[in-house]
Formats: structure tokens, sequence, C-alpha cells
């Protein structure tokens, strides 16, 4: 079944007034596949278990206690605290099918990465988390699409930056968890440990 309708992004930008890393996926999937209100609701998606994985030594950390969704409210105090900001680098999408793989997506407009970085004044990295996103903001912002686990350099209005293009946090991206968590991992050290 083909789908031939237009999707507006359902959430708005996540910026944390001190963030230093700005996250970017490529759309939410369809909300029927949500637990929760926020980005990465699916509890199919692992990003949440990466980030549990790797700040709090548990890959459940950040489930409500049912386990039958992500808990939006510890997530949020989290990356406010921390300084990561969200969003997707698509603002309007086709779905071809109704899922959320990348490969049945067609962005109609892409969000406008230059506003976001002006309300992100202290921010240095954008990190896409998948080969679509990373597509989509290495053109956005001029420079290389960096290989997976790695970065390009850019500049934004006098600010020198990189691009990081991580492996996706989707279960359909054939790698295990364990693996995505230690790709974040040198992104995390190398944003988190440059004070």
């Amino acid at each position: 079944m083909e789908y031939d309708t237009s999707e507006k992004h359902p959430l708005e930008p996540f910026l944390p007034e001190k963030a230093r890393l700005l996250l970017l996926g490529s759309f939410p999937p369809p909300h029927k596949r949500w637990s929760m209100e926020f980005y990465y609701p699916n509890l199919q998606n692992d990003m949440w278990r990466i980030f549990g994985i790797l700040f709090f030594e548990d890959r459940d950390h950040f489930l409500t206690s049912d386990r039958k969704a992500f808990d939006r409210d510890r997530i949020v105090e989290f990356l406010t605290g921390k300084g990561i900001a969200l969003y997707d680098t698509a603002s309007v999408v086709r779905r071809l099918k109704e899922n959320a793989s990348d490969q049945f997506l067609e962005i109609l407009e892409p969000a406008d990465l230059g506003v976001l970085l002006r309300r992100l004044p202290d921010c240095r990295t954008v990190a896409a988390t998948g080969g679509k996103a990373a597509e989509t903001a290495a053109r956005m912002l001029g420079c290389e699409i960096p290989p997976v686990g790695g970065s390009s350099g850019f500049e934004f209005e006098g600010r020198d930056m990189d691009l990081w293009r991580m492996p996706s946090s989707s279960r359909a991206y054939p790698l295990a968890l364990e693996r995505k968590a230690e790709a974040y991992r040198k992104l995390f050290d190398r944003v988190f440990s440059a004070r």
C-alpha cells in the first residue's frame, strides 16, 4: 500500500539553553508506535538504552517501572542537565510505506538547521543518528558526509563545528546494542570532556 500524504513534524525542537550537542534523527515513527510524547519514542528503538548504558551502566535506566514505555520526564531532566538538544533533519515528510524506515521516507521540507544552531550558541557538535540524517545534515551544513562513527568539520557563522555520523539506534540497523553504545561513547567523550 502506498501512502501519499505529507506529515508535519509532531514535536517542537528540544533545545536546552546550554546545549553543547545537537542530536538529529530523520523523523519520528508513526504515532501508533510511540510509548511517550518525545523523541525516540518507540520501545523498539535503542537510543535511550544507549544513553542508559553509557551514563548509568543500566540499559533500562530510562524505562518506566512497568517497562512499557520510556520515562519522558527522566529523559528531559537528564538531557537538560547534560546539555543535549534534539530535533530531526526533516520538518515535513511523506511516508512511502507506513513504517519508520528511512528507506521509505521522502523529505519534503528539511529542517532549518541554521535557526536551531543560532538558538544554541554553546553548541559546537551536531550528530546525525543514521545514514539519511547524516546525508541530509551534511548537505545543509555544507560538509562531507562522515563515515559511521566519524566526523567532518564545518563552519557556521564563525563557529568551528563538527558533524558526526552515528549508527542508527533502530533495531533494524544490524549492529549489537553494545557496539552502538561504544560508537556513541566516542562522541560523548569528545563533546563532554572538551570543556
